[in-house]
């Protein structure tokens, strides 16, 4: 354990972060996680807390194996996220921020992915999917789905 007044570089933190989250089957940040975190960089857990809560992409509760972001910003709206995002609830079952009943997919909403050229977009976990349709949709959760 480090001491003294050194705070870790917040990328090594936020790395040790992701990778406790990775590997957690339920895909987010226990309490023992922040303690580990906390002891790791000789920082408290509230400090831990704070970062895990700023950042979209941690979760203090559990979520299915897969996290689905859509694009929710203007041109994606435009664009057909609505008619994406119904897609979305029909296939998995569940409203925003909802876990399918298979554990499979977590459903949130984002402010922007970045990717405006090909609106309407969503995350799944790291990989970015453009020019959604409802067909398209359904084609890509097959492919998570038959992954399993």
């Amino acid at each position: 354990m480090k001491s003294g007044n050194h705070h870790p570089p917040r990328d090594e933190l936020l790395a040790f972060l992701h990778e406790r989250q990775r590997s957690n089957p339920q895909n987010y940040l226990c309490p023992a996680d922040l303690v580990a975190a906390a002891e790791r960089f000789a920082l408290p857990v509230a400090a831990v807390r704070d970062a895990v809560t700023f950042y979209s992409m941690f979760s203090l509760k559990p979520r299915g194996r897969h996290v689905i972001r859509l694009c929710e910003s203007p041109n994606c709206h435009l664009a057909g996220a609505w008619s994406v995002l119904e897609e979305l609830r029909a296939q998995l079952g569940v409203g925003v921020g909802g876990t399918s009943p298979d554990g499979l997919f977590t459903l949130e909403l984002t402010s922007c992915l970045g990717v405006c050229g090909v609106a309407p977009a969503m995350m799944i976990d790291e990989e970015i999917y453009g020019n959604l349709n409802p067909p398209r949709v359904r084609e890509i959760l097959q492919a998570y789905k038959e992954e399993r």
